[in-house]
């Protein structure tokens, strides 16, 4: 039986260390040499359910899908998009769906989003009425801090 060479074994250890800093499904693409006769490649989360469902960890983010029109975006016009990007999204978003969640803010009930404006663009553009999030919780202090 053949022996997964050592650049396979790096290959997946760049993986693991790629999920667990960005601490979010990652995507990747395996080639194995034609030679091998079997590889088994296994994923597991130690940080709760998949994504797509809603999960909860105290004090950590939550992932859902919010209605676009209650996301305030305080610093929406700070910058114009690049239309370029937002098409290109549009296009990605069209056929396999957003891949990477927006990050926002919750504070008394109210959500405001700082990131992903892009992202966000695309969504409005295509008419969603929903869009993935990342949602974490703050305080009135955290929200001035992002306002500064």
């Amino acid at each position: 039986m053949a022996t997964p060479n050592i650049n396979i074994w790096r290959y997946l250890l760049c993986i693991w260390w790629l999920w667990r800093r960005k601490g979010k499904m990652t995507n990747f693409l395996l080639k194995v040499p034609s030679n091998l006769r079997t590889f088994s490649v296994s994923a597991a989360s130690c940080n709760g359910p998949s994504p797509g469902v809603p999960q909860s960890q105290p004090g950590g983010p939550v992932i859902l899908e919010l209605p676009i029109d209650k996301i305030r975006r305080p610093l929406m016009r700070t910058r114009a998009n690049d239309p370029h990007k937002v098409h290109e999204l549009m296009d990605s978003i069209r056929q396999i769906g957003l891949q990477v969640p927006i990050d926002v803010l919750e504070v008394d009930g109210v959500y405001y989003g700082f990131s992903g404006c892009h992202r966000y663009e695309a969504h409005q553009r295509l008419g969603l009425p929903t869009i993935r999030c990342k949602v974490r919780r703050g305080t009135q202090e955290t929200l001035r801090h992002h306002l500064r």
